[in-house]
């Protein structure tokens, strides 16, 4: 499952697969309406994380429980780097996804998050420095592939109204 989010943290955009996992339709996910499938005794440790993350721009790893479309919860990582475009390397959010994982250990789980500072990978060396424009086209592209694969034109009507 993929995410997107905006720089104030809200969630812009949620893949299928999240729709499926969970049961909750792509347009109640976004800004904070998917914290509604995180258990309720990891939600503070969850909002509390994520914004200690977006304050810092920092990329992240977060372990929680989410509820599934059945009622059921499933433990979950979550892991997102920080987006950064023109200009002037402005935060635009954060791309990350989320996987299930297994709960077969003899230990109980807890919710917990690791930060870790991100610094953006050098430029391409063909690019000219201060390229404002191939920094927009990479991220145009990479919007693009996922928008064909994920079915993204989905979410248009909840973001236009954003």
């Amino acid at each position: 499952m993929i995410f997107v989010t905006s720089a104030t943290g809200g969630v812009s955009y949620v893949s299928p697969e999240w729709c499926t996992f969970t049961g909750q339709a792509a347009s109640d996910a976004v800004e904070h309406g998917w914290f509604e499938r995180v258990h309720p005794d990891d939600r503070e440790t969850a909002v509390t994380f994520l914004r200690s993350a977006r304050d810092q721009q920092s990329e992240y790893s977060l372990r929680l429980r989410l509820r599934r479309a059945d009622g059921s919860y499933a433990w979950v990582l979550i892991g997102a780097i920080p987006s950064y475009g023109p200009p002037d390397h402005t935060f635009l959010g954060y791309l990350g996804s989320l996987t299930e994982i297994s709960t077969s250990g003899s230990e109980p789980l807890t919710a917990y998050g690791t930060l870790a500072r991100f610094v953006p990978p050098p430029m391409n060396a063909t690019t000219p420095p201060g390229s404002t424009l191939e920094l927009v086209a990479d991220h145009l592209l990479m919007a693009h592939g996922l928008i064909e694969q994920d079915h993204a034109h989905e979410m248009l009507p909840v973001l236009q109204q954003a």
